[in-house]
């Protein structure tokens, strides 16, 4: 492996989802084939006979040449630049991070440079004291691949980043559906529960920006737009293509939404027939039955107690029948929010529905539904959660 190999930088655009502007740049290291063509020096990064010392040389070659590119762009834009976490290992001196002083040389705004913490290896103590370096020269902080392992989380507490980038595999499994959609969600609420502001990589179709909106993330990346490119772009040139699918995402969630307010409606109405049947004295799951329950997304109804102490067997709902489950008397699920939400309003007041979870009995993701009924009861129904 020839270590000869010239290396150089190319941008790739990020989108910000609110302006549908160009908001910053990713360098990346190219290197041109034995064709003349360009194309991503990844591999030479990871080839186990090239020595760190080496990688680290090429490595400040390409952020020296794309810092001076973009000390030449005017426009009010950020540059990310990668610096592996295992070659932090190598510096000695903290107060002469090879980045400053070349931000120093170019004269180059600091507010407006991101590092990106990439790879997870590397001795914590020392990316988080480079990390303050940096911090308090200005510059804002990233991590790379969030959700590819526990190291990330623990790095994410370690550093506090501003920026996180979800990791580009998990991202597009979880835009195709599946449980990978549940902890995309999750890790971009916490992104946003730390102040951090999310970016989406990996963005290639029009249904991977559609999911990125859902997650909340305010930056995308991708092959949707544009791969990284020799040059800076037109800020705007994204603009309308970004605004179509806003669109799009809006008319989207309002259709959802209708379908959502319908569905919680119909649940409502049930629960207005399961109130009345068991506030009778002769209380007959017979009679019940002839109630529009079957393909209703109603899964099971019970009573709580005021203390949370479940005082009814669970009663499933199937092919026109109901069947009483005892297995779950006696649980007590005070604990859970939506329980001690709903003995905070009046009697028949208001209908609290839970976050989304996995049925203790059924295996199911569901949501649940509860009324207060009176001073010692409270009604909770357990519906299907891909109706809301």
């Amino acid at each position: 492996m020839t270590t000869n190999t010239q290396l150089f930088p190319y941008f790739q655009p990020i989108v910000g989802a609110a302006n549908g502007a160009i908001v910053g740049y990713e360098a990346l290291a190219r290197q041109r084939d034995s064709n003349g063509n360009v194309k991503s020096a990844g591999e030479l990064f990871i080839h186990p006979d090239i020595s760190d010392k080496k990688l680290i040389e090429w490595d400040r070659s390409v952020r020296r040449q794309a810092l001076q590119q973009f000390s030449e762009l005017p426009e009010n834009t950020y540059l990310t630049i990668n610096i592996s976490a295992a070659w932090i290992d190598y510096i000695d001196d903290f107060n002469a991070l090879p980045t400053l002083l070349m931000l120093d040389e170019f004269d180059i705004d600091t507010s407006r440079i991101v590092i990106e913490i990439t790879e997870t290896e590397g001795d914590l103590d020392k990316i988080v004291k480079a990390v303050a370096m940096y911090r308090k020269q200005g510059l804002k902080i990233a991590i790379d691949d969030f959700g590819a392992g526990f190291s990330q989380l623990e790095r994410v507490i370690a550093i506090q980043p501003d920026i996180i980038k979800l990791d580009m595999q998990l991202f597009q499994n979880a835009a195709r559906g599946g449980v990978e959609t549940d902890v995309v969600h999750l890790l971009s609420r916490l992104a946003k529960r730390t102040g951090c502001r999310i970016v989406c990589e990996g963005v290639e179709t029009n249904e991977d920006f559609l999911f990125g909106l859902s997650c909340g993330a305010q930056y995308m990346q991708g092959y949707l737009f544009s791969p990284a490119t020799a040059d800076f772009q037109d800020s705007k040139r994204y603009s309308s293509q970004i605004a179509a699918l806003r669109d799009s995402f809006l008319t989207q969630e309002l259709i959802k939404e209708e379908f959502k307010k319908q569905f919680i409606e119909r649940i409502r109405k049930l629960m207005r027939h399961l109130q009345r049947a068991v506030a009778q004295t002769d209380f007959s799951m017979a009679n019940l039955a002839i109630e529009p329950f079957e393909n209703s997304g109603l899964l099971h109804f019970y009573l709580c107690d005021s203390k949370g102490n479940q005082i009814s067997p669970n009663f499933n709902f199937s092919n026109n029948a109901w069947v009483a489950d005892t297995r779950q008397l006696g649980f007590n699920w005070s604990w859970r929010p939506y329980f001690y939400e709903v003995l905070g309003f009046e009697i028949n007041n208001r209908v609290v529905i839970s976050e989304r979870y996995r049925d203790f009995s059924t295996d199911t993701l569901c949501k649940t539904f509860a009324l207060r009924l009176d001073d010692s009861r409270v009604l909770l129904v357990d519906v299907v959660a891909d109706w809301l």
